[in-house]
């Protein structure tokens, strides 16, 4: 792909080289396609190959319970009309989720997943002069897209109460894109919904704050839809992959007012999977789906802090489908010792090396990797 003469233009008064130009437009072309710019492909920096087919899995956030009853008879009834486009099926998603968030339909955008968009915006509202602000540990898809384009990143320390550092990231004073996982990604912590207010209040002018609410059904925490609504300089991320267990169809959401949603939409074209559509539809309009997801992570976690406290192992406590676990030595030392087991959790954060992160599964995923953890570990 070629970036066209406008979007060069635009690009070179935003502060980027001539020399950026290829990857801003393989970023582009290619968006979350590209090798580890999302949570599947983040997982392959810890070399996953050949796992045996009875490992068990919880080293990616995956929800191993799938999509829910409604959605997998929504994606059955779809399949004989694969060989249409069916537009109509994302107009439908967007319609549902603008009535649930109390929002206008030009405040909604389907994405395949909530890469995308977040790769998007790093691409609308980052350069060489405005900094994509992160977390540090967070997810970091989005650091490294910026990294790929040659834009700026300023990492910020999670607070001693594991929160974003809200006055801290709204002292970046070049910022363009505040990124805010909520809860976050990897440790699991909530920051506080007053906290994201007073963000978007008194972030620095010209900055865009994105929340990426990916975990919070789980947690059972304040959405930010309401900011939205407000018109505020705000972007919300959504993704059926994690409560809705869909990672494998994919289905997310950009909520926003439209003059942003149109700087994202600048970047990207296509038609969406009708399966991950319908199953995202029915998901929504499911009244059992998250209480009851919510209740059943919510149970495996807390007999996986029991075991860790009995034991004396130091964690932090998460509200979310992972948790950050300290195993006092190289983390990756216990990664590759798990293996040995048939047990893969997840990778280690540079700014916590020690640290390995742990995903919630079903609770005899979780007796497994309790059973190897104390072997591994003693």
């Amino acid at each position: 792909m070629q970036l066209t003469k406008l979007e060069k233009r635009q690009f070179e008064e935003r502060g980027f080289s001539r020399r950026s130009f290829g990857r801003l437009a393989t970023l582009l072309a290619a968006g979350s396609s590209l090798p580890f710019y999302n949570e599947p492909a983040l997982a392959q920096f810890s070399k996953i190959e050949n796992a045996p087919t009875d490992a068990v899995m919880i080293n990616a956030n995956e929800n191993p319970l799938g999509p829910c009853p409604e959605a997998r008879e929504a994606v059955a009834n779809i399949i004989s009309q694969g060989g249409r486009y069916l537009y109509g099926e994302t107009d439908r998603l967007a319609a549902i989720l603008a009535q649930q968030e109390q929002l206008k339909p030009s405040y909604v955008r389907i994405y395949a997943g909530s890469s995308a968009p977040l790769h998007q915006a790093v691409l609308a509202f980052t350069s060489p002069t405005r900094a994509f602000v992160t977390a540090d540990p967070g997810y970091e898809a989005g650091e490294r897209a910026a990294h790929f384009i040659g834009a700026k990143v300023a990492r910020v320390p999670l607070t001693k109460d594991y929160a974003h550092d809200v006055k801290a990231m709204a002292a970046v004073a070049d910022a363009g894109l505040i990124y805010v996982c909520n809860p976050n990604n990897p440790t699991g912590t909530l920051t506080p919904k007053a906290d994201i207010e007073w963000l978007v209040a008194h972030k620095p002018n010209g900055a865009v704050v994105m929340i990426d609410e990916a975990y919070t059904h789980i947690a059972g925490a304040p959405f930010n839809t309401d900011l939205v609504a407000a018109d505020k300089d705000l972007i919300v991320l959504r993704t059926f992959s994690k409560i809705y267990g869909m990672a494998g169809l994919r289905a997310g959401a950009a909520l926003a007012r439209p003059d942003l949603i149109e700087k994202l939409a600048g970047f990207s074209a296509g038609m969406m999977p009708i399966t991950g559509m319908v199953a995202a539809s029915a998901s929504l309009e499911s009244k059992t789906v998250v209480p009851e997801r919510r209740k059943k992570i919510g149970d495996v976690r807390s007999d996986v802090f029991s075991f860790l406290d009995r034991h004396k192992f130091p964690f932090v406590p998460s509200v979310s489908n992972c948790f950050m676990v300290d195993v006092g030595q190289p983390g990756l030392n216990i990664i590759m010792a798990m293996r040995k087991e048939k047990v893969y959790i997840g990778r280690v954060w540079p700014s916590w090396p020690m640290h390995v992160r742990v995903t919630v599964g079903t609770a005899e995923e979780m007796a497994k990797f309790k059973a190897a953890f104390l072997k591994v570990m003693a």
